[in-house]
């Protein structure tokens, strides 16, 4: 079985030491932590894993502000000693609070609640599509889609596996195919992941591992960089 991949932020190393003796007791739980918070969060951008632990009133930022600039896709959970702010955990979607200083058991409840939402996350992503390739039905992916290029009458998906298929897919019905949490029509010709953006601005995009920018079309410049903003806030370089 896959290992849930964990950070922990909290400026308090005995508050650490308890979510790491918690992990190990539960199992199947790969776990880092931080007591530097926004070193944490450029972990958490690089690296993004499966679940954050987050506390809250630290001296250099606060938790909050650290939620908001999370993943879209990232479950936390926020770990306080401060219960006024349980309001602010459900505005921000946290998966639970946990009110210091809590027991294993109600630690288990809010990590259980946590795997379940990351194996529906799971499941989305592993979901597969179904092309007419010349005469034959080809199954991809979802997260094998690199991107996806409209030519003349064809379209190229390109995947992360290597190489392309070449469709009689248009790109509206692909469009409507594929789940619209996870992908951006970006052009009249480009459909792309969200999660592999990597730089973008209203004019370009550029893919993580890829050398070439890919254009932004501008009847889709703005809702794509909204959308963006939003999912990357304050990892992304602007003026390109």
């Amino acid at each position: 079985m896959k290992k849930t991949t964990c950070i922990a932020i909290d400026d308090e190393p005995l508050a650490l030491l308890v979510i790491t003796q918690f992990c190990e007791r539960f199992g199947g739980l790969e776990l880092t932590t931080f007591s530097e918070p926004r070193v944490g969060l450029e972990e958490i951008r690089r690296n993004k894993p499966d679940l954050v632990f987050l506390d809250i009133e630290m001296n250099s930022i606060s938790g909050l502000d650290i939620a908001r600039d999370l993943p879209g896709e990232c479950c936390f959970i926020f770990t306080t000693a401060h219960a006024q702010y349980a309001l602010n955990g459900f505005e921000l979607d946290a998966v639970d609070f946990l009110h210091k200083p809590f027991a294993y058991e109600r630690f288990e409840k809010a990590v259980e609640k946590a795997i379940r939402r990351i194996e529906i996350q799971r499941d989305r992503t592993s979901e597969n599509i179904v092309v007419k390739q010349e005469y034959n039905n080809v199954t991809i992916a979802v997260n094998d889609i690199l991107y996806i290029e409209a030519m003349e009458n064809y379209t190229k998906i390109f995947r992360e596996s290597g190489g392309y298929i070449l469709s009689r897919t248009s790109m509206k019905t692909l469009q409507e195919m594929l789940p619209e949490e996870s992908f951006l029509r970006i052009h009249r010709s480009y459909i792309v992941p969200i999660e592999r953006v990597e730089i973008f601005s209203k004019r370009r995009i550029k893919l993580a591992g890829q050398e070439v920018f890919l254009p932004v079309g501008r009847q889709f410049a703005n809702h794509i960089y909204d959308t963006l903003i939003a999912r990357h806030s304050g990892s992304a370089p602007t003026g390109l």
